[in-house]
């Protein structure tokens, strides 16, 4: 296994392959539902959960990136299903996160729209590295949580003013992860939109410096437009990928010699 390049192979077929504790962090995308025949092929979500498992280091972590897609007036269910499915593969469901897409378009109908994905968060035991984002404390319940904190009571419930509290100016950030998506937000890279379904290169980066240090090893075993690996590459991370697609291939070299221009 080389680092920092794509392979055009199966999933399935490079995790089998691939050394036992080699890769820190995987962050990844299948396609979803009856997308699941990409480009002719298909892949199989029991084999590269086991696979996953074994290929990952003790306290590494696979950020799985799905959403369900209604089929005869009913949601599929398929994300809960591979969630469950990677947690028989030996798999620790750290956290359930959501993706919130900020402009999605509404779409006709009688159902709420739809806005987010589920950015299922597997560990192999416990995380060995979790740097958790902050954010400026903003919202309302934030400010009059801090409000009150700033009083306390004494024995005769007499409310007095704690003179030592200082309010925290950031937070930890949430688990629901809010972005601008399409054409110019989820990247500047114009090539990248030749692939149909891409995340923001940001959403990739968030990820990436949660759960790895520079020098890790990160994989994507869906590479799709490369996201993933140009975010790795970018924040000095080593990157390996996988991409069943030969046409994405080529797109995914073309986009990380981009990075090499700039």
């Amino acid at each position: 296994m080389t680092l920092n390049q794509c392979y055009n192979v199966p999933a399935e077929e490079f995790l089998r392959a691939a050394p036992s504790e080699s890769v820190h962090l995987t962050v990844t995308s299948p396609p979803y539902d009856h997308l699941r025949k990409y480009n002719g092929f298909s892949f199989d979500v029991p084999v590269i959960a086991q696979e996953l498992y074994r290929v990952t280091k003790p306290g590494g972590v696979c950020v799985w990136i799905v959403a369900d897609q209604v089929i005869d007036g009913s949601e599929t269910g398929t994300s809960f299903r591979q969630a469950l499915t990677f947690m028989d593969a030996g798999w620790k469901l750290y956290d359930t996160m959501i993706y919130k897409k900020r402009n999605s378009l509404p779409r006709a109908g009688r159902r709420y729209h739809q806005v987010f994905e589920f950015m299922f968060v597997f560990s192999k035991g416990m995380p060995r590295t979790t740097n958790i984002a902050m954010c400026p404390r903003s919202t309302t319940a934030d400010k009059r949580k801090n409000r009150t904190k700033k009083f306390s009571r004494n024995a005769n419930g007499i409310h007095r003013i704690n003179k030592n509290y200082v309010a925290k100016e950031m937070v930890k950030r949430s688990n629901i992860w809010e972005y601008y998506t399409g054409y110019g937000n989820s990247t500047k890279d114009k090539i990248a939109f030749q692939h149909p379904a891409i995340f923001p290169d940001q959403l990739a980066a968030d990820h990436i410096e949660s759960w790895s240090n520079p020098g890790d090893t990160v994989l994507d075993v869906f590479a799709g437009s490369g996201t993933t690996l140009k975010m790795a590459k970018l924040l000095g991370r080593n990157y390996i990928g996988t991409e069943i697609s030969a046409e994405y291939c080529t797109l995914i070299e073309e986009r990380l010699l981009l990075q090499q221009c700039s």
